[in-house]
């Protein structure tokens, strides 16, 4: 009998064959979680993780109750494409450069996030415009626990860290965020070739497993010439 896993790639398999062929078109809607369930008769947790899948590779941006997407020129950002994946594939003119990715102790995050264990994993990395400037600046934290200890030694599954926290059964099941705008500071300024002062957006995100634990932590500084935030609220943001 097919395990999760594999029940998870063919949803993802042909769910993404025919928004490829045009049955489900740009800007439509898949049919609700419920709908989707019955057809291939799955858990939840199984459908999750293949929109989460989908939404790696650009095709879907699923949005639970009330969500909040950022969009780079329209086209989806952050959790819509691997963390270690260059952003250039969207065709967007962006290269990613990755700053950090290792294991590293973070009691003050770990304080933060009500953690008992302050080993974290954390990648950071600046996109820039193709020889320019740098767009957005993105710092992600990912608590170490489980199969993800020792993650960057080995290297993400498939060059991406979301599959990894996939493999691992490390799943978003919600998420929050704060929106904010501050300027660069020297040091932010000098990794993004921009100057000190500059104004950027800050966008704070925690994203959390089903069980309430966290997943990831994720602070982003996005210049706000090339990113705008959509919110969506109500049943009317559901997928």
């Amino acid at each position: 009998m097919p395990g999760p896993v594999h029940k998870q790639q063919r949803i993802a398999h042909v769910l993404a064959d025919e928004i490829r062929a045009g049955v489900h078109a740009d800007g439509s809607r898949l049919p609700g979680e419920h709908a989707l369930r019955e057809r291939f008769g799955v858990s939840r947790t199984t459908l999750r993780q293949a929109l989460q899948v989908l939404g790696e590779e650009g095709l879907v941006a699923t949005h639970a109750g009330i969500g909040s997407s950022v969009t780079f020129d329209g086209t989806p950002l952050d959790n819509r494409l691997g963390r270690i994946r260059a952003a250039a594939e969207q065709g967007t003119g962006l290269t990613t450069e990755i700053l950090r990715f290792e294991e590293v102790p973070d009691p003050e995050l770990a304080a933060r996030l009500g953690l008992a264990s302050g080993a974290f994993i954390a990648l950071d990395r600046v996109r820039r415009l193709a020889g320019g400037p740098g767009v957005s600046l993105e710092r992600s934290g990912v608590p170490a626990v489980g199969g993800l200890a020792g993650l960057p030694g080995r290297g993400p599954d498939g060059g991406s860290l979301s599959r990894a926290l996939i493999a691992a059964g490390r799943v978003a099941d919600s998420g929050e965020g704060v929106v904010s705008v501050r300027g660069l500071t020297e040091a932010e300024a000098a990794v993004l070739r921009r100057s000190p002062g500059e104004s950027f957006l800050r966008l704070d995100q925690v994203y959390r497993a089903a069980d309430g634990s966290v997943v990831e932590q994720v602070s982003s500084l996005l210049d706000p010439a090339h990113f705008e935030l959509h919110v969506r609220s109500g049943r009317g943001g559901r997928p």
